[in-house]
């Protein structure tokens, strides 16, 4: 089954766009945090780093960072990264990518992304994360888009200055950007992420989602009229291309919930009216 456009809706002008993040949402981690391990190897950063980076990363699972928190951690990365050759960076993630990224995709995202594309929708990765490290990410997803953060780059290293940090309001700023010049309409596009931070993405389109949420977030959800997803199958990405069943079984139920959800917000809102 595919995620189908609202059936009482007339026909769009523009074209539909999936937005998804990354983090929590396509994969079950933090990217930042997947390739703590292959810099750490390649001399990039210290094990006082990845103590660090471990902390920050398991503030970031369990919800517990806060706004200042959240600042915090990205100046320290900004610091972190000062210095560092841009070249090692990107050969580091191409060469580790499917070691680190393949074991915690959701088999249920994948298969969303694959039912966009399949009804003509183009996908778009949208990450709080480093260009270098999302890029490759969304190339293997198959995603036609990404949106990520831009580190300052100066004799081929990096400044420690943020050209642009795609989070919060950022997001919403750069899709809507993206929007503009792709001809999406964002009333018929779609938004998916687990994160309360992404409010204003998922306020930026006609159809979002919230996955795995909190209590926090569900009851945004249900103030603004999204749909709540559940995510729980991570899946070696290689083996669910080649057809993993159980992968696809999963990944449908998900995807029949997107139908439903949108049929039912369809025929209540022509009630309302």
């Amino acid at each position: 089954m595919t995620p189908l456009p609202d059936p009482t809706d007339p026909p769009r002008a523009g074209r539909v766009a999936a937005f998804f993040d990354l983090d929590k949402t396509i994969i079950a981690t933090s990217s930042a945090a997947a390739f703590s391990r292959p810099f750490f190897a390649g001399g990039l950063i210290n094990r006082g780093d990845v103590l660090r980076s471990a902390y920050a990363h398991f503030l970031f699972m369990v919800g517990g960072a806060d706004a200042d928190q959240t600042e915090r951690m990205r100046a320290h990365l900004s610091s972190l990264v000062t210095g560092w050759d841009v070249a090692t960076v990107s050969r580091i993630v191409e060469e580790t990518l499917h070691e680190h990224i393949d074991p915690v995709v959701y088999a249920e995202a994948v298969e969303l992304i694959e039912s966009h594309h399949e009804h003509g929708h183009d996908v778009v990765i949208v990450s709080a994360s480093g260009s270098e490290v999302v890029e490759p990410i969304a190339a293997v997803l198959g995603a036609d888009h990404a949106i990520s953060s831009r580190m300052a780059v100066e004799d081929g290293r990096y400044t420690g200055a943020i050209d642009f940090y795609a989070y919060g309001e950022n997001k919403a700023v750069a899709l809507r950007e993206l929007a503009e010049r792709e001809g999406y309409d964002l009333e018929a596009s779609y938004a998916y992420s687990d994160s309360v931070t992404d409010a204003p993405m998922l306020g930026a389109v006609g159809h979002a989602f919230v996955v795995n949420p909190d209590r926090t977030l569900r009851r945004l959800a249900a103030e603004h009229g999204w749909g709540a997803l559940t995510f729980s199958k991570p899946v070696a990405l290689r083996s669910h291309l080649a057809g993993s069943t159980p992968a696809l079984a999963a990944a449908g139920v998900v995807a029949l919930g997107v139908v439903a959800w949108v049929v039912w917000r369809a025929l209540r809102r022509r009630r309302r009216d």
